[in-house]
């Protein structure tokens, strides 16, 4: 097996040191390291950070490869810094049987770039109406422990219950997309004064609030655990904050663009900015950034929801919902909450890569950067500032908000169990 020395990285932002990759694990952490034979990688004081873990991305494959692959996802997830990406269950067919969550956790072992660990359907078809296969995708060879519907809310009580009780037997989560459908009936943006300006249809924060008000208080009654996707107002940070004062087992996520971007970006009418849930206000902005850093909100997820030229060069009625987000969360990340002083980067590992892969029980992803650990890792240039350039993605697809807009921050380096991903900025 190979060696590799990481000589100079700022482990965790810290003081300098040298690491030594031994095959698949770290064999030691400290200074003056070297090793005989060993590939050198001069990190100049660039930062080393467990290798990323996004509990929130769309694949798309089965069903969808016009938009994403397997492959093409993992390739965009090695290129922005992740090891492990969690795969959402709305694919062609859906994820709602053994069958299918095995397909895609096989696709993923063949990529080779990242670990793929599917997500089942909570309900088959995502229909709302029938429990899925929960306890047969557990005992699956992918060992599904996540279950949403994400892009359709469960909105009824009952089934989500039942969910909700159905998980407790093996440990798993319900990871709710929070979306009263009646009150967001032709929404395509947030519900304000931007949205009357514009004459589009608008999107309450309570349709957001109502569903995880509900949510946490089921979970509380049935002892379960729930995560809430993509968290995007004021109002839910404060019902998360409450939930958690009572020793609620819930968890949520954020999502970077929700850290950076208002609903001032959609008077351009460009669908780049169209997504589920829409961009709120700038108080909504500042209150999610003070919740990531108070721990209020315990992850950062993409959404990473890709989608091809003709679904979103369109009008914006017309056009689809959502944004690739692999390959510019980390930079968001920097900007959004290193560079105001909200998070230093130990707490940025724990965001994304830590907290994410304990929620998902992803066995070998969010260990220390030790010895003796898995070599999953990510060497990230803080110093680089450049323009986002989407033809450069790695992604299928290139929807992206960022198009032009220089950015902070660039993965130089990932090594999955100590095999590179990502050398130099290239894909091995």
């Amino acid at each position: 097996m190979s060696k590799i020395l990481i000589r100079g990285a700022k482990v965790l932002g810290g003081e300098p040191q040298d690491v030594l990759i031994d095959g698949e694990l770290i064999a030691a952490v400290g200074t003056g390291l070297s090793a005989e034979g060993a590939e050198v990688v001069e990190a100049d004081g660039k930062v080393l950070l467990p290798g990323l873990v996004d509990l929130h991305t769309h694949l798309r494959e089965p069903g969808r490869e016009d938009s994403e692959t397997v492959l093409t996802g993992t390739r965009a997830a090695a290129s922005g810094g992740f090891t492990a990406v969690f795969a959402m269950a709305n694919t062609f067919p859906v994820a709602d049987t053994a069958g299918v969550v095995e397909q895609v956790w096989r696709l993923g072992k063949e990529s080779g770039y990242c670990d793929v660990r599917p997500i089942g359907a909570v309900t088959v078809g995502l229909e709302g109406k029938k429990l899925a296969e929960l306890g047969a995708m557990n005992d699956s060879a992918a060992q599904v422990s996540v279950f949403s519907d994400d892009g359709k809310c469960v909105d009824d009580a009952v089934i989500m219950r039942r969910a909700l009780e159905y998980v407790k037997a093996f440990g798993g989560v319900v990871a709710q997309h929070a979306q009263e459908p009646r009150l967001t009936e032709g929404a395509q943006m947030n519900e304000g004064v931007v949205s009357a300006e514009l004459g589009l249809g608008g999107w309450p924060a309570v349709a957001e609030e109502s569903i995880i008000a509900r949510d946490v208080l089921l979970a509380e009654h049935v002892g379960s655990r729930l995560h809430i996707c993509h968290l995007s107002t004021a109002g839910s940070v404060e019902i998360i904050r409450w939930a958690k004062s009572r020793g609620i087992d819930v968890t949520a996520e954020v999502c970077p663009h929700h850290l950076l971007l208002t609903e001032e970006m959609v008077r351009t009418y460009n669908p780049a900015y169209k997504v589920n849930p829409p961009l709120r206000t700038e108080r909504d902005v500042r209150a999610l950034r003070e919740a990531l850093a108070d721990g209020t909100i315990d992850i950062v997820a993409t959404d990473h929801a890709p989608h091809p030229h003709e679904d979103k060069d369109c009008e914006w009625a017309a056009a689809a919902m959502g944004m690739v987000g692999l390959e510019t969360a980390l930079s968001v990340v920097q900007e959004t909450m290193v560079e105001t002083g909200l998070l230093d980067w130990a707490a940025v590992a724990d965001r994304m890569s830590f907290a994410p892969a304990r929620i998902g029980n992803a066995t070998g992803h969010g260990r220390p950067v030790a010895a003796d650990e898995p070599a999953n890792l990510t060497l990230v240039d803080t110093a680089y500032r450049g323009q986002v350039d989407p033809a450069r993605f790695a992604s299928r697809s290139r929807n992206t908000p960022y198009e032009g807009r220089e950015l902070p921050g660039r993965v130089t380096h990932t090594w999955l169990r100590g095999k590179a991903t990502l050398m130099d900025g290239k894909l091995t």
